[in-house]
């Protein structure tokens, strides 16, 4: 293969520059290689994080409500939570209404650990989106978010996390389809 001369290498990147496909690709690929840093050390990956996250800032929530916010079978569920209680980072309290259900609660170790991937993520983040200002940077998130309802409202997902696990190719191997 040939390499590109620097003329034919700007004339490709002006042509890529109002390619949406291409933005959004590289943009996230950016992402996950940064977030999937900061996530390697942690059992489970991104999936455990999306659990510390909604058991953290949420109020108590129950395995089976847990699984189906996140769009992970409750099979695949029992066993993420098997390793993070093994970790120590959470654990499930009986449901005092209804002893069949257990709720998944942080623990002090949990808590911190995931205060301190926050921090981390938040750099991670700043780096991806380190040609915008501040106000670029809330223009873009408020954009985006507004894009993303707007999709999912076209084409909702039964599993809302999916999109996000097959981008990263780990959704084979979680139960997502």
């Amino acid at each position: 293969m040939v390499a590109a001369s620097p003329p034919e290498l700007a004339q490709c990147t002006h042509a890529l520059r109002e390619d949406l496909g291409w933005g959004l690709g590289v943009a996230l690929r950016a992402y996950v290689k940064a977030a999937g840093a900061v996530m390697q050390r942690l059992p489970g990956g991104p999936r455990s994080y999306q659990v510390l996250t909604v058991a953290g800032r949420d109020r108590p929530r129950t395995q089976l409500a847990l699984a189906a916010q996140l769009g992970v079978d409750r099979t695949v569920m029992t066993y993420l939570l098997d390793t993070l209680e093994t970790a120590g980072l959470i654990v499930r309290e009986q449901d005092p209404n209804d002893r069949r259900a257990r709720h998944v609660v942080l623990t002090r170790k949990g808590t911190k650990l995931l205060t301190g991937i926050d921090r981390r993520l938040a750099q991670a983040e700043d780096h991806v989106l380190a040609p915008l200002g501040p106000d670029e940077r809330a223009t873009f998130r408020t954009l985006l978010q507004r894009i993303a309802t707007h999709a999912d409202t076209l084409d909702p997902s039964a599993y809302p996390c999916a999109l996000a696990e097959t981008a990263v190719g780990r959704g084979a191997d979680r139960g997502v389809t």
